[in-house]
């Protein structure tokens, strides 16, 4: 089983998405979520680095939940989450 209990994102200018992490024992996996996704969420983003790391920090749980539904272990090294998987 996932779980997110490092609280570090950074935002990822090249693919435009907030990138954060994932623990499965000593497995770890990244997981970038898109600007895209950010907006379906929380609509009122500001389209700015820091406008969307509060997105990602206002519903942290509800991606990480996304996220670790998303998961396959072993499977790969990164998993993205899209407008869709929401």
């Amino acid at each position: 089983m996932i779980d997110f209990p490092n609280y570090s994102r950074s935002y990822d200018r090249t693919r435009h998405a907030v990138r954060f992490w994932g623990h499965d024992s000593a497995i770890e996996a990244s997981f970038f979520i898109d600007e895209g996704a950010l907006k379906r969420i929380q609509p009122s983003a500001h389209s700015s680095e820091s406008g969307f790391l509060d997105a990602f920090d206002a519903n942290r749980d509800l991606i990480c939940a996304t996220a670790a539904r998303k998961y396959v272990r072993g499977s790969r090294g990164s998993y993205d989450l899209f407008a869709g998987d929401f």
